[in-house]
């Protein structure tokens, strides 16, 4: 894409020094903290911080906070995004030094999917036990990409995204897939995923369902998957989601049908036992968005449903219209 002069200028100014093109090489990776930067590189921290604070200046890279750490990336947008993926293009994986760096990346990277794997065992009978109770995931997923095909999702929004399964089913096929979750425990599982698969268009951020860091109209496809029995306010929750649609997006809820297992308001905090489709499909009409698809999968004793809504078209003026479910059995 064709740049204006000074963006260019600026951009390369940005990138006009050795650490300053290494940490540019690193942040097209993925989202890197200061203290990652400054292990790789052997630098101190006030230096890459110097480094960086120039390069965020520039357009090149973005910063954003996450409790008490700063996570560093390549631009996604603005003036100076194209200026940094084109200089990352020019880059040698094979320069003696950049591959020292990468090599150093690849060895953190390494440490920190023990670290999610120790944290996976720590956790999974738990986990286990509530899987053994509905419908394979496999299944689940499987439904979820005929409800929302990946070739047209578009840029995604995975609201309460966990260890990131969403992003890594959808991140090979989308321009981009941001995963938004309230607990850095699971972000830094799921990057560790999203850096394992080499999805440097996917990212997470810190965040919570009721106020989204992102902007109106800013995604095509919204994915709230097994996270609304948790909500305080599901109503709340979904009314954001419609918020940050594009006219013509779409939005796939994931949850459980209505059930009586009690055990798992006291055990695992769920707040909802479940959610009947006229209940969903409701608080979708409030805030704007027509009811889609419904596809019901028993379990014992849980039943997962996926209910699919959308967001009309700017040039839709036929009004909300009925769309057939996917299969018998999930008529609302």
């Amino acid at each position: 894409m064709v740049q204006p002069l000074e963006t260019v200028l600026s951009g390369l100014r940005g990138a006009g020094e050795e650490t300053r093109l290494r940490l540019l090489a690193l942040c097209s990776r993925g989202e890197l903290t200061v203290s990652d930067m400054t292990r790789i590189l052997g630098q101190s921290q006030p230096r890459i911080s110097r480094h960086l604070k120039v390069m965020v200046d520039a357009g090149l890279l973005e910063r954003f906070r996450e409790g008490a750490w700063v996570f560093y990336r390549l631009a996604y947008d603005g003036t100076g995004a194209a200026v940094a993926r084109a200089i990352s293009r020019l880059l040698d994986d094979q320069d003696p030094v950049l591959a020292l760096d990468i090599t150093r990346l690849e060895s953190l990277r390494a440490e920190r999917d023990a670290e999610a794997a120790e944290y996976f065992s720590r956790n999974a009978a738990e986990w286990d036990r509530i899987r053994s109770l509905h419908v394979d995931d496999a299944e689940v997923e499987r439904q979820l990409l005929t409800l929302l095909p990946p070739d047209s999702a578009g840029e995604l929004l995975d609201i309460g995204t966990g260890t990131g399964r969403v992003l890594t089913l959808y991140g090979p096929h989308v321009e981009r897939a941001v995963g938004v979750d309230r607990s850095r425990e699971m972000l830094s599982v799921a990057r560790t995923s999203l850096d394992r698969e080499g999805l440097a268009n996917c990212m997470v951020r810190l965040g919570d369902m009721y106020q989204l860091p992102v902007a109106d109209g800013s995604f095509d496809s919204v994915v709230i998957h097994q996270v609304l029995h948790y909500a305080e306010r599901p109503a709340d929750a979904l009314a954001e989601a419609a918020r940050v649609l594009r006219p013509g997006g779409r939005l796939v809820v994931v949850d459980f049908a209505p059930h009586d297992l009690e055990e798992l308001r006291q055990a695992h905090n769920h707040r909802r036992l479940g959610f009947s489709d006229k209940d969903v499909f409701d608080w979708c009409a409030a805030v704007g968005l027509t009811a889609g698809a419904v596809a019901h999968l028993p379990g014992t004793p849980l039943t997962v449903t996926l209910w699919q809504a959308s967001r009309p078209a700017a040039t839709d003026t036929a009004g909300p219209r009925k769309v057939p479910a996917v299969s018998e059995e999930s008529r609302p």
